[in-house]
């Protein structure tokens, strides 16, 4: 029989225990094959190393972290990405939205894999082989500004009405030249869109046209390709650039996970 002391040390041990369990946590970054094994250096949010849980086939890439601390910081989101676009270069991953934490690794097995198999397995079959990229382009200002003037006689005599005039004069005719200007950049983003999907051609499995996030942004393209052919995307990018010579910075960005086409969503009351 314990005294009273062993007794209330022995609570005392519980209750740190208990303390530990429900402060402790599993970040899940996203399934993979169950073959895949993070990098020594890899480093996932809040600085914890990426490990897998295996569940027969698939894997779900994994940190552990404290689930009283808070998520949401810039830094948080680059390590999500990070883990999930360094995989993407040597297997198909399939990403969960950012914050998804479990209780433990058991969690991770029956709630997510284990729930999961078929669906996910069918999903990886699909992605062998290939990851997202993003064609970014954006309207050089002054170059599209020249553009649209010397396009649309409007434009014009709107620029040579407010020259002169005041700001106060010239507030109506410059509201009118902005939304015509607006209206004609979002003409030739479609167009410039189309264009730039074209020359994609048959390089690519699937294609997303992205709303604009920027009101000078000239074309905003994810797409699902092969990674053996990101030399074909590359050269295909290089010759929009020399068409459109100075008058969009355009870029190809990737390899990156699957987001635009196959994000899976957390498991249910998480993150």
């Amino acid at each position: 029989m314990a005294t009273s002391e062993q007794a209330k040390n022995q609570k005392s041990e519980n209750a740190g225990k208990s303390d530990k369990k429900q402060t402790a946590g599993v970040y899940v970054y996203g399934i993979v094959p169950a073959d895949v094994e993070p990098g020594d250096d890899a480093t996932g949010v809040a600085d914890g190393k990426v490990d897998v849980v295996t569940g027969g086939d698939i894997a779900a890439l994994v940190s552990a972290m404290s689930v009283d601390r808070p998520l949401g910081k810039p830094e948080d989101l680059r390590a999500h990405a990070n883990v999930l676009d360094g995989t993407s270069r040597v297997a198909p991953v399939l990403p969960l939205r950012f914050g998804a934490v479990l209780t433990d690794a058991d969690a991770v097995k029956e709630e997510l894999l284990a729930a999961h198999a078929d669906e996910f397995a069918a999903a990886l079959e699909q992605l062998e082989g290939k990851a997202q990229y993003v064609v970014k382009g954006r309207y050089v200002e002054q170059v599209i500004l020249r553009e649209i003037l010397d396009e649309n006689e409007q434009a014009a005599q709107l620029r040579d009405e407010i020259r002169d005039k005041s700001e106060d004069a010239g507030r109506q005719a410059r509201m009118a030249l902005g939304e015509l200007v607006n209206n004609a950049i979002a003409g030739k983003r479609e167009e410039d869109t189309r264009k730039t999907v074209e020359a994609l051609g048959d390089l690519t499995d699937s294609v997303n046209r992205r709303e604009p996030t920027h009101e000078e942004e000239a074309v905003q393209v994810a797409v699902l390709a092969d990674v053996d052919r990101q030399d074909q995307l590359e050269e295909a990018v290089g010759k929009l650039d020399e068409e459109w010579d100075g008058r969009v910075e355009i870029k190809l960005l990737g390899p990156m996970a699957a987001y635009d086409f196959v994000v899976t969503q957390n498991p249910e009351g998480q993150g």
